[in-house]
């Protein structure tokens, strides 16, 4: 009902809050001076499909302390293949 009639006005509900994709990704880990020995069975079947640079940084990326999946998504957007 309009406001002009004496009704009242509803308060407009409010988004909810999704996390922000583009925010800064962040390490899950903490930095370490060598892979698992679960990391390195991955990589070694990642090998196949991509390139050295790739894998380079991919490690590079883990032993700073991010999980194979943010290593390897951060690694496509600077890298690629």
């Amino acid at each position: 009902m309009p406001t002009h009639y004496g009704g009242t006005r509803k308060p407009k509900a409010k988004p909810m809050n999704k996390p922000n994709s583009k925010a800064m990704m962040k390490p899950v880990m903490k930095p370490k001076k060598e892979l698992s020995s679960r990391q390195k069975s991955l990589m070694k079947e990642h090998k196949s499909h991509h390139t050295k640079k790739h894998m380079d940084m991919m490690t590079k990326l883990m032993k700073q302390g991010f999980c194979f999946e943010q290593a390897h998504e951060k690694t496509m957007k600077a890298i690629g293949k």
